[in-house]
Protein backbone atom coordinates (compact mmCIF):
# COMPACT_ATOMS: atom_id res chain seq x y z
CA UNK A 1 0.00 0.00 0.00
CA UNK A 2 1.56 3.27 -1.08
CA UNK A 3 1.79 6.17 1.34
CA UNK A 4 -0.52 9.09 0.59
CA UNK A 5 0.90 12.49 -0.24
CA UNK A 6 1.45 14.71 2.80
CA UNK A 7 -1.17 17.26 1.71
CA UNK A 8 -3.94 14.65 1.43
CA UNK A 9 -5.42 13.44 4.70
CA UNK A 10 -5.42 9.71 5.12
CA UNK A 11 -8.39 7.67 6.17
CA UNK A 12 -9.31 8.26 9.83
CA UNK A 13 -9.01 4.62 10.79
CA UNK A 14 -5.55 3.99 9.34
CA UNK A 15 -4.32 7.36 10.59
CA UNK A 16 -5.40 6.55 14.14
CA UNK A 17 -3.79 3.09 14.03
CA UNK A 18 -0.48 4.53 12.82
CA UNK A 19 -0.65 7.25 15.47
CA UNK A 20 -1.18 4.67 18.20
CA UNK A 21 1.63 2.54 16.81
CA UNK A 22 4.12 5.39 16.90
CA UNK A 23 3.06 6.32 20.42
CA UNK A 24 3.33 2.74 21.61
CA UNK A 25 6.92 2.41 20.38
CA UNK A 26 7.97 5.63 22.11
CA UNK A 27 6.22 4.56 25.33
CA UNK A 28 8.03 1.21 25.33
CA UNK A 29 11.35 3.02 24.86
CA UNK A 30 10.55 5.32 27.78
CA UNK A 31 9.46 2.47 30.05
CA UNK A 32 12.64 0.45 29.54
CA UNK A 33 14.90 3.47 30.07
CA UNK A 34 12.94 4.53 33.15
CA UNK A 35 13.18 1.05 34.67
CA UNK A 36 16.92 0.92 34.02
CA UNK A 37 17.45 4.35 35.56
CA UNK A 38 15.20 3.52 38.53
CA UNK A 39 17.12 0.29 39.16
CA UNK A 40 20.50 2.00 39.16
CA UNK A 41 19.35 4.98 41.23
CA UNK A 42 17.67 2.87 43.89
CA UNK A 43 20.56 0.41 44.02
CA UNK A 44 23.09 3.22 44.39
CA UNK A 45 21.23 4.50 47.45
CA UNK A 46 22.17 1.45 49.52
CA UNK A 47 25.66 0.97 50.85
CA UNK A 48 25.60 -2.85 50.77
CA UNK A 49 24.93 -3.03 47.02
CA UNK A 50 27.94 -2.81 44.73
CA UNK A 51 26.46 -0.06 42.56
CA UNK A 52 28.33 3.21 42.91
CA UNK A 53 26.96 6.69 42.44
CA UNK A 54 29.30 7.30 39.51
CA UNK A 55 27.52 4.46 37.67
CA UNK A 56 24.30 6.43 38.04
CA UNK A 57 26.05 9.64 36.98
CA UNK A 58 27.41 7.95 33.87
CA UNK A 59 23.97 6.78 32.76
CA UNK A 60 22.37 10.18 33.42
CA UNK A 61 25.19 12.00 31.65
CA UNK A 62 24.81 9.86 28.54
CA UNK A 63 21.03 10.34 28.53
CA UNK A 64 21.34 14.12 28.87
CA UNK A 65 23.89 14.31 26.06
CA UNK A 66 21.60 12.35 23.74
CA UNK A 67 18.68 14.65 24.62
CA UNK A 68 20.80 17.75 23.94
CA UNK A 69 21.70 16.39 20.49
CA UNK A 70 18.05 15.55 19.76
CA UNK A 71 16.82 19.02 20.83
CA UNK A 72 19.32 20.66 18.49
CA UNK A 73 18.13 18.37 15.68
CA UNK A 74 14.50 19.24 16.45
CA UNK A 75 15.10 22.99 16.45
CA UNK A 76 17.07 22.86 13.20
CA UNK A 77 14.66 20.54 11.38
CA UNK A 78 11.52 22.46 12.33
CA UNK A 79 13.08 25.82 11.46
CA UNK A 80 14.01 24.59 7.97
CA UNK A 81 10.62 23.04 7.22
CA UNK A 82 7.81 25.62 6.77
CA UNK A 83 5.10 22.98 7.25
CA UNK A 84 6.61 21.43 10.37
CA UNK A 85 4.30 23.22 12.79
CA UNK A 86 0.87 23.80 11.28
CA UNK A 87 -0.82 24.88 14.52
CA UNK A 88 -0.11 25.56 18.18
CA UNK A 89 -1.90 24.49 21.36
CA UNK A 90 -2.74 27.71 23.22
CA UNK A 91 -3.45 25.75 26.41
CA UNK A 92 0.04 24.21 26.50
CA UNK A 93 2.96 25.98 28.15
CA UNK A 94 1.16 29.02 29.61
CA UNK A 95 3.33 31.96 30.56
CA UNK A 96 3.21 31.28 34.31
CA UNK A 97 4.31 27.67 33.75
CA UNK A 98 7.20 28.71 31.53
CA UNK A 99 8.08 31.48 33.98
CA UNK A 100 8.19 28.95 36.81
CA UNK A 101 10.34 26.71 34.65
CA UNK A 102 12.86 29.53 34.14
CA UNK A 103 12.87 30.34 37.87
CA UNK A 104 13.62 26.74 38.81
CA UNK A 105 16.15 26.50 35.99
CA UNK A 106 18.10 29.44 37.43
CA UNK A 107 18.27 27.82 40.86
CA UNK A 108 19.21 24.50 39.25
CA UNK A 109 22.13 26.19 37.51
CA UNK A 110 23.25 27.67 40.84
CA UNK A 111 23.02 24.17 42.32
CA UNK A 112 25.22 22.82 39.53
CA UNK A 113 27.78 25.54 40.25
CA UNK A 114 27.82 24.52 43.91
CA UNK A 115 28.18 20.88 42.92
CA UNK A 116 31.10 21.68 40.63
CA UNK A 117 32.77 23.61 43.44
CA UNK A 118 32.13 20.79 45.91
CA UNK A 119 33.41 18.00 43.68
CA UNK A 120 36.36 20.08 42.53
CA UNK A 121 37.66 19.98 46.11
CA UNK A 122 38.32 16.27 45.62
CA UNK A 123 39.30 16.11 41.96
CA UNK A 124 42.46 14.17 42.82
CA UNK A 125 40.52 11.20 44.21
CA UNK A 126 37.31 11.36 42.16
CA UNK A 127 36.13 9.72 39.01
CA UNK A 128 36.01 12.22 36.14
CA UNK A 129 32.31 11.52 35.63
CA UNK A 130 31.47 13.18 38.95
CA UNK A 131 32.82 16.49 37.76
CA UNK A 132 31.42 16.07 34.24
CA UNK A 133 27.91 15.34 35.50
CA UNK A 134 27.04 18.80 36.93
CA UNK A 135 28.65 20.46 33.89
CA UNK A 136 26.55 18.41 31.46
CA UNK A 137 23.48 18.93 33.63
CA UNK A 138 23.95 22.71 33.49
CA UNK A 139 24.16 22.58 29.68
CA UNK A 140 21.11 20.29 29.62
CA UNK A 141 19.09 22.73 31.75
CA UNK A 142 19.96 25.69 29.52
CA UNK A 143 19.22 23.89 26.24
CA UNK A 144 16.00 22.29 27.48
CA UNK A 145 14.68 25.51 29.02
CA UNK A 146 15.19 27.37 25.74
CA UNK A 147 13.59 24.48 23.84
CA UNK A 148 10.49 24.42 26.07
CA UNK A 149 10.16 28.20 26.12
CA UNK A 150 9.85 28.46 22.34
CA UNK A 151 8.38 25.03 21.47
CA UNK A 152 6.00 24.09 24.30
CA UNK A 153 2.93 24.92 22.20
CA UNK A 154 4.10 23.14 19.02
CA UNK A 155 1.94 20.59 17.24
CA UNK A 156 4.63 18.97 15.11
CA UNK A 157 3.78 17.35 11.75
CA UNK A 158 7.21 16.23 10.52
CA UNK A 159 9.39 13.30 11.65
CA UNK A 160 6.49 12.12 13.79
CA UNK A 161 8.00 8.90 15.16
CA UNK A 162 11.44 10.42 15.68
CA UNK A 163 9.84 13.35 17.48
CA UNK A 164 7.75 11.09 19.70
CA UNK A 165 10.78 9.00 20.65
CA UNK A 166 12.86 12.12 21.25
CA UNK A 167 10.22 13.65 23.50
CA UNK A 168 9.82 10.42 25.44
CA UNK A 169 13.59 10.20 25.87
CA UNK A 170 13.55 13.79 27.17
CA UNK A 171 10.71 12.94 29.53
CA UNK A 172 12.51 9.84 30.81
CA UNK A 173 15.74 11.77 31.30
CA UNK A 174 13.95 14.38 33.42
CA UNK A 175 12.31 11.68 35.51
CA UNK A 176 15.65 9.91 35.97
CA UNK A 177 17.30 13.16 37.10
CA UNK A 178 14.34 13.70 39.41
CA UNK A 179 14.69 10.22 40.92
CA UNK A 180 18.41 10.75 41.48
CA UNK A 181 17.87 14.14 43.14
CA UNK A 182 15.02 12.86 45.32
CA UNK A 183 17.05 9.84 46.43
CA UNK A 184 20.15 11.88 47.23
CA UNK A 185 18.19 14.59 49.04
CA UNK A 186 16.00 12.13 50.96
CA UNK A 187 18.94 10.04 52.16
CA UNK A 188 20.75 13.19 53.26
CA UNK A 189 17.70 14.50 55.17
CA UNK A 190 16.95 11.13 56.75
CA UNK A 191 20.52 10.70 57.96
CA UNK A 192 20.68 14.21 59.38
CA UNK A 193 17.30 13.90 61.10
CA UNK A 194 18.02 10.46 62.53
CA UNK A 195 21.44 11.64 63.68
CA UNK A 196 23.18 8.60 62.24
CA UNK A 197 26.94 8.39 62.01
CA UNK A 198 27.57 7.94 58.34
CA UNK A 199 30.85 7.97 56.53
CA UNK A 200 31.59 10.58 53.90
CA UNK A 201 30.47 9.51 50.42
CA UNK A 202 33.86 10.35 49.00
CA UNK A 203 35.91 8.10 51.23
CA UNK A 204 37.52 8.07 54.64
CA UNK A 205 40.95 9.36 53.71
CA UNK A 206 41.91 12.84 54.84
CA UNK A 207 42.49 14.02 51.26
CA UNK A 208 38.90 13.21 50.31
CA UNK A 209 37.14 14.68 53.37
CA UNK A 210 35.21 17.94 53.16
CA UNK A 211 36.98 19.81 55.95
CA UNK A 212 37.41 23.34 54.58
CA UNK A 213 34.79 26.00 55.14
CA UNK A 214 34.31 26.72 51.45
CA UNK A 215 33.74 23.02 50.81
CA UNK A 216 31.05 22.90 53.51
CA UNK A 217 29.36 25.93 51.97
CA UNK A 218 29.26 24.24 48.56
CA UNK A 219 27.97 20.99 50.07
CA UNK A 220 25.21 22.56 52.17
CA UNK A 221 24.36 24.96 49.36
CA UNK A 222 23.59 22.35 46.74
CA UNK A 223 21.56 20.28 49.19
CA UNK A 224 19.43 23.34 50.01
CA UNK A 225 18.88 23.93 46.29
CA UNK A 226 17.74 20.37 45.56
CA UNK A 227 14.01 21.24 45.91
CA UNK A 228 14.27 23.69 43.01
CA UNK A 229 16.03 21.13 40.82
CA UNK A 230 13.41 18.54 41.72
CA UNK A 231 10.58 20.88 40.75
CA UNK A 232 12.39 21.86 37.54
CA UNK A 233 12.56 18.23 36.43
CA UNK A 234 8.87 17.70 37.12
CA UNK A 235 7.81 20.94 35.41
CA UNK A 236 9.86 20.00 32.36
CA UNK A 237 8.43 16.46 32.36
CA UNK A 238 4.86 17.78 32.36
CA UNK A 239 5.53 20.21 29.50
CA UNK A 240 7.32 17.55 27.44
CA UNK A 241 4.43 15.12 27.95
CA UNK A 242 1.95 17.68 26.57
CA UNK A 243 4.23 18.21 23.56
CA UNK A 244 4.29 14.44 23.01
CA UNK A 245 0.47 14.32 23.10
CA UNK A 246 0.32 17.17 20.56
CA UNK A 247 2.55 15.50 17.95
CA UNK A 248 0.51 15.26 14.75
CA UNK A 249 -2.49 17.04 16.30
CA UNK A 250 -4.68 19.60 14.50
CA UNK A 251 -6.28 22.39 16.55
CA UNK A 252 -8.87 25.00 15.70
CA UNK A 253 -7.50 28.52 15.70
CA UNK A 254 -10.33 29.94 17.82
CA UNK A 255 -8.55 28.75 20.97
CA UNK A 256 -6.15 31.70 20.72
CA UNK A 257 -9.03 34.10 21.34
CA UNK A 258 -9.86 32.25 24.54
CA UNK A 259 -6.28 32.61 25.74
CA UNK A 260 -6.32 36.39 25.19
CA UNK A 261 -9.63 36.58 27.01
CA UNK A 262 -8.08 34.84 29.99
CA UNK A 263 -5.31 37.38 30.34
CA UNK A 264 -7.78 40.22 29.96
CA UNK A 265 -9.89 38.83 32.78
CA UNK A 266 -6.82 38.39 34.96
CA UNK A 267 -6.34 42.15 35.13
CA UNK A 268 -9.00 42.36 37.85
CA UNK A 269 -8.01 43.22 41.41
CA UNK A 270 -8.01 40.91 44.41
CA UNK A 271 -7.90 41.88 48.05
CA UNK A 272 -9.19 39.51 50.70
CA UNK A 273 -7.71 36.33 49.27
CA UNK A 274 -4.22 37.81 48.81
CA UNK A 275 -4.19 39.47 52.26
CA UNK A 276 -5.25 36.33 54.11
CA UNK A 277 -2.93 34.21 52.00
CA UNK A 278 0.02 36.49 52.70
CA UNK A 279 -0.72 36.33 56.43
CA UNK A 280 -0.59 32.53 56.25
CA UNK A 281 2.56 32.65 54.11
CA UNK A 282 4.49 35.01 56.40
CA UNK A 283 3.32 33.17 59.53
CA UNK A 284 4.43 29.88 58.00
CA UNK A 285 7.89 31.24 57.24
CA UNK A 286 8.22 32.33 60.87
CA UNK A 287 7.06 28.92 62.09
CA UNK A 288 9.55 27.19 59.78
CA UNK A 289 12.50 29.27 61.04
CA UNK A 290 11.64 28.75 64.71
CA UNK A 291 10.99 25.06 64.12
CA UNK A 292 14.32 24.47 62.40
CA UNK A 293 16.25 26.39 65.06
CA UNK A 294 14.63 24.64 68.03
CA UNK A 295 14.64 21.13 66.61
CA UNK A 296 18.13 21.13 65.11
CA UNK A 297 20.10 23.23 67.59
CA UNK A 298 18.41 22.56 70.92
CA UNK A 299 19.14 19.45 72.97
CA UNK A 300 16.28 20.00 75.44
CA UNK A 301 13.27 17.70 74.89
CA UNK A 302 10.91 20.48 75.97
CA UNK A 303 12.12 22.74 73.17
CA UNK A 304 11.58 19.99 70.62
CA UNK A 305 8.09 19.34 71.99
CA UNK A 306 7.24 23.04 71.78
CA UNK A 307 8.49 23.21 68.20
CA UNK A 308 6.38 20.20 67.18
CA UNK A 309 3.31 21.64 68.94
CA UNK A 310 3.75 24.97 67.15
CA UNK A 311 4.23 23.23 63.79
CA UNK A 312 1.15 21.04 64.15
CA UNK A 313 -1.09 23.89 65.37
CA UNK A 314 -0.11 26.10 62.44
CA UNK A 315 -0.74 23.32 59.92
CA UNK A 316 -4.04 22.35 61.54
CA UNK A 317 -5.29 25.94 61.33
CA UNK A 318 -4.04 26.32 57.76
CA UNK A 319 -5.44 23.00 56.53
CA UNK A 320 -8.75 23.61 58.31
CA UNK A 321 -9.20 27.02 56.64
CA UNK A 322 -8.22 25.62 53.26
CA UNK A 323 -10.72 22.76 53.60
CA UNK A 324 -13.58 25.12 54.50
CA UNK A 325 -12.70 27.47 51.64
CA UNK A 326 -12.55 24.59 49.14
CA UNK A 327 -15.97 23.36 50.28
CA UNK A 328 -17.37 26.88 49.84
CA UNK A 329 -15.87 27.13 46.37
CA UNK A 330 -17.31 23.77 45.35
CA UNK A 331 -20.75 24.87 46.55
CA UNK A 332 -20.48 28.03 44.43
CA UNK A 333 -19.63 25.90 41.40
CA UNK A 334 -22.93 24.07 41.89
CA UNK A 335 -24.71 27.35 41.09
CA UNK A 336 -22.31 28.40 38.33
CA UNK A 337 -24.14 28.87 35.05
CA UNK A 338 -21.04 28.49 32.88
CA UNK A 339 -20.94 25.54 30.52
CA UNK A 340 -18.60 22.63 31.08
CA UNK A 341 -15.61 22.50 28.72
CA UNK A 342 -15.71 19.05 27.14
CA UNK A 343 -13.15 19.68 24.38
CA UNK A 344 -10.04 17.55 24.11
CA UNK A 345 -7.29 19.20 26.16
CA UNK A 346 -4.10 17.19 26.90
CA UNK A 347 -2.86 19.87 29.30
CA UNK A 348 -5.97 19.71 31.46
CA UNK A 349 -6.01 15.91 31.38
CA UNK A 350 -2.41 15.85 32.58
CA UNK A 351 -3.13 18.42 35.30
CA UNK A 352 -5.95 16.33 36.70
CA UNK A 353 -3.92 13.11 36.54
CA UNK A 354 -0.97 14.72 38.31
CA UNK A 355 -3.17 16.19 41.02
CA UNK A 356 -4.82 12.85 41.72
CA UNK A 357 -1.60 10.84 41.45
CA UNK A 358 0.62 13.15 43.49
CA UNK A 359 -1.97 13.33 46.27
CA UNK A 360 -1.52 9.59 46.82
CA UNK A 361 1.89 10.24 48.36
CA UNK A 362 0.49 12.42 51.14
CA UNK A 363 -2.50 10.10 51.54
CA UNK A 364 -0.11 7.21 52.18
CA UNK A 365 1.93 9.07 54.80
CA UNK A 366 -1.23 10.25 56.57
CA UNK A 367 -2.78 6.79 56.72
CA UNK A 368 0.46 5.25 57.99
CA UNK A 369 0.56 7.97 60.67
CA UNK A 370 -3.06 7.38 61.68
CA UNK A 371 -2.47 3.65 62.14
CA UNK A 372 0.70 4.25 64.18
CA UNK A 373 -0.91 6.88 66.42
CA UNK A 374 -4.08 4.89 67.11
CA UNK A 375 -2.16 1.67 67.81
CA UNK A 376 0.52 3.27 69.98
CA UNK A 377 0.48 4.10 73.68
CA UNK A 378 0.60 6.36 75.57
CA UNK A 379 -1.33 9.08 73.77
CA UNK A 380 -0.17 12.59 74.62
CA UNK A 381 -0.84 16.06 73.26
CA UNK A 382 1.66 15.67 70.43
CA UNK A 383 -0.04 12.46 69.31
CA UNK A 384 -3.47 14.12 69.34
CA UNK A 385 -2.18 17.03 67.27
CA UNK A 386 -0.42 14.63 64.88
CA UNK A 387 -3.63 12.63 64.44
CA UNK A 388 -5.66 15.77 63.74
CA UNK A 389 -2.98 16.95 61.30
CA UNK A 390 -3.07 13.63 59.41
CA UNK A 391 -6.87 13.62 59.16
CA UNK A 392 -7.02 17.21 57.99
CA UNK A 393 -4.28 16.54 55.43
CA UNK A 394 -6.46 13.85 53.84
CA UNK A 395 -9.55 16.05 53.92
CA UNK A 396 -7.77 19.10 52.50
CA UNK A 397 -6.24 17.22 49.59
CA UNK A 398 -9.64 15.72 48.74
CA UNK A 399 -11.61 18.97 48.89
CA UNK A 400 -8.92 20.94 47.06
CA UNK A 401 -8.77 18.39 44.23
CA UNK A 402 -12.55 18.61 43.82
CA UNK A 403 -12.42 22.42 43.71
CA UNK A 404 -9.54 22.55 41.22
CA UNK A 405 -10.99 19.90 38.90
CA UNK A 406 -14.34 21.71 38.90
CA UNK A 407 -12.60 24.95 37.96
CA UNK A 408 -10.43 23.45 35.23
CA UNK A 409 -13.48 22.02 33.46
CA UNK A 410 -15.42 25.29 33.32
CA UNK A 411 -15.67 27.45 30.24
CA UNK A 412 -14.24 30.98 30.62
CA UNK A 413 -16.89 33.68 31.18
CA UNK A 414 -18.48 35.02 28.00
CA UNK A 415 -20.22 38.05 29.50
CA UNK A 416 -17.64 40.60 28.40
CA UNK A 417 -17.46 39.14 24.88
CA UNK A 418 -21.26 39.13 24.51
CA UNK A 419 -21.52 42.66 25.86
CA UNK A 420 -18.95 44.03 23.42
CA UNK A 421 -20.55 42.15 20.52
CA UNK A 422 -23.93 43.68 21.37
CA UNK A 423 -22.45 47.16 21.44
CA UNK A 424 -20.77 46.61 18.07
CA UNK A 425 -24.12 45.82 16.46
CA UNK A 426 -25.73 49.08 17.57
CA UNK A 427 -26.50 51.68 14.92
CA UNK A 428 -24.75 49.73 12.13
CA UNK A 429 -21.47 51.48 12.95
CA UNK A 430 -17.92 50.44 12.24
CA UNK A 431 -15.46 50.10 15.15
CA UNK A 432 -11.85 51.14 14.85
CA UNK A 433 -9.34 49.78 17.38
CA UNK A 434 -7.01 52.55 18.52
CA UNK A 435 -4.56 51.66 21.33
CA UNK A 436 -6.86 48.83 22.51
CA UNK A 437 -9.80 51.30 22.96
CA UNK A 438 -12.81 50.66 20.71
CA UNK A 439 -14.05 53.86 19.06
CA UNK A 440 -17.09 53.94 16.81
CA UNK A 441 -17.10 55.83 13.55
CA UNK A 442 -20.08 56.07 11.17
CA UNK A 443 -19.67 54.11 7.97
CA UNK A 444 -18.79 56.43 5.11
CA UNK A 445 -21.68 56.98 2.76
CA UNK A 446 -24.18 55.28 5.01
CA UNK A 447 -27.29 56.80 6.48
CA UNK A 448 -27.04 58.63 9.74
CA UNK A 449 -27.34 56.55 12.81
CA UNK A 450 -30.84 56.50 14.16
CA UNK A 451 -31.36 58.48 17.28
CA UNK A 452 -32.10 56.65 20.46
CA UNK A 453 -34.76 57.53 22.89
CA UNK A 454 -33.83 60.40 25.17
CA UNK A 455 -32.35 59.24 28.42
CA UNK A 456 -31.76 55.74 27.18
CA UNK A 457 -28.36 54.12 27.66
CA UNK A 458 -26.02 54.74 24.76
CA UNK A 459 -28.08 57.63 23.37
CA UNK A 460 -24.87 59.54 22.68
CA UNK A 461 -21.54 58.31 21.26
CA UNK A 462 -19.72 59.44 24.39
CA UNK A 463 -22.07 57.37 26.56
CA UNK A 464 -21.42 54.27 24.48
CA UNK A 465 -17.66 54.90 24.58
CA UNK A 466 -17.78 55.16 28.38
CA UNK A 467 -19.75 51.93 28.59
CA UNK A 468 -17.10 50.15 26.52
CA UNK A 469 -14.02 51.45 28.28
CA UNK A 470 -15.28 51.58 31.85
CA UNK A 471 -14.52 48.50 33.98
CA UNK A 472 -17.47 46.17 34.20
CA UNK A 473 -18.78 44.89 37.52
CA UNK A 474 -17.68 41.35 38.18
CA UNK A 475 -20.28 38.79 39.20
CA UNK A 476 -20.00 38.08 42.92
CA UNK A 477 -19.59 34.35 42.31
CA UNK A 478 -16.63 34.93 39.98
CA UNK A 479 -15.05 37.37 42.41
CA UNK A 480 -15.46 34.95 45.32
CA UNK A 481 -13.93 32.11 43.28
CA UNK A 482 -10.91 34.29 42.50
CA UNK A 483 -10.46 35.20 46.15
CA UNK A 484 -10.60 31.51 47.05
CA UNK A 485 -8.09 30.61 44.33
CA UNK A 486 -5.57 33.25 45.42
CA UNK A 487 -5.88 32.26 49.09
CA UNK A 488 -5.36 28.59 48.29
CA UNK A 489 -2.46 29.42 45.96
CA UNK A 490 -0.51 31.25 48.68
CA UNK A 491 -1.31 28.57 51.27
CA UNK A 492 0.00 25.86 48.94
CA UNK A 493 3.22 27.82 48.48
CA UNK A 494 4.01 27.79 52.21
CA UNK A 495 2.95 24.13 52.47
CA UNK A 496 5.49 23.44 49.71
CA UNK A 497 8.25 25.50 51.32
CA UNK A 498 8.01 23.91 54.77
CA UNK A 499 8.71 20.25 53.87
CA UNK A 500 10.93 21.12 50.90
CA UNK A 501 13.33 23.14 53.05
CA UNK A 502 13.76 20.93 56.06
CA UNK A 503 10.61 20.67 58.18
CA UNK A 504 10.30 16.91 58.62
CA UNK A 505 8.16 16.18 61.71
CA UNK A 506 7.91 12.62 60.42
CA UNK A 507 11.40 12.04 61.88
CA UNK A 508 11.30 14.53 64.77
CA UNK A 509 8.13 12.92 66.14
CA UNK A 510 9.06 9.47 67.46
CA UNK A 511 5.61 7.87 67.28
CA UNK A 512 5.77 6.57 63.71
CA UNK A 513 9.51 5.93 63.93
CA UNK A 514 9.14 3.70 66.97
CA UNK A 515 6.09 1.94 65.54
CA UNK A 516 7.47 1.11 62.08
CA UNK A 517 11.20 1.01 62.82
CA UNK A 518 14.30 2.75 61.51
CA UNK A 519 14.15 1.01 58.14
CA UNK A 520 10.47 0.97 57.14
CA UNK A 521 9.39 4.46 58.19
CA UNK A 522 12.23 6.39 56.48
CA UNK A 523 11.56 4.35 53.32
CA UNK A 524 7.85 5.28 53.43
CA UNK A 525 8.61 8.96 53.92
CA UNK A 526 11.40 9.07 51.33
CA UNK A 527 9.16 7.50 48.67
CA UNK A 528 5.90 9.34 49.41
CA UNK A 529 6.97 12.80 50.59
CA UNK A 530 8.46 13.95 47.23
CA UNK A 531 5.06 13.33 45.65
CA UNK A 532 3.42 15.39 48.38
CA UNK A 533 5.89 18.23 47.81
CA UNK A 534 5.30 18.12 44.07
CA UNK A 535 1.54 18.14 44.67
CA UNK A 536 1.77 21.53 46.37
CA UNK A 537 3.73 23.14 43.56
CA UNK A 538 1.50 21.64 40.89
CA UNK A 539 -1.57 22.80 42.81
CA UNK A 540 -0.18 26.35 42.68
CA UNK A 541 -0.03 26.23 38.87
CA UNK A 542 -3.51 24.68 38.64
CA UNK A 543 -5.01 27.24 41.04
CA UNK A 544 -3.56 30.06 38.97
CA UNK A 545 -5.29 28.55 35.94
CA UNK A 546 -8.56 28.29 37.89
CA UNK A 547 -8.22 31.91 39.02
CA UNK A 548 -7.77 33.14 35.46
CA UNK A 549 -10.59 30.94 34.16
CA UNK A 550 -12.92 32.49 36.74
Amino acid sequence: MTEEPPHQPSAPGSKEVWKKGGRMFSILLAVHLALLACTLVSSGAFERIAVHDYDVFFLLTVMMLIVIIWIIFYLVSTSRCPDAILCKDSHAGPIWLRGGLILFAIFSLVMDVFKIGYYSSFYSCLSAIKIMYPIVQAIFVVVQTYFLWISAKDCVHVHLNVTRCGLMLTLTTNLAVWMSAVTDESVHKAHSKLKKNTTEELGSTEACNCNSQICQIFKNGYFWLYPFNIEYSLFASAMVYVMWKNVGRFIDHHSHHVQRLKFKLFRRTFFVGIVLGLIILVSGLGVLIVYEVQVNSSTEPSKKSQALTMYYIFNIVCLGLMSLVCIGGSVIYRFDKRDMDRHKNPTRTLDVALLMGAALGQYAISYYSIVAIVASTPRDTISALNLTYALLMIAQHTFQNIFIIEGLHRQPPKEDHKHSSHQKELYGLTFVNVNAVSLRVPDSGSASAPSAAPGSEGSHPSDLLRSLTAPKKINWRRKFLREISMFLLLCNIILWIMPAFGARPHFDNDTELNFYGDSMWPAIVDICLPFGIFYRMHAVASLLEVCIMS
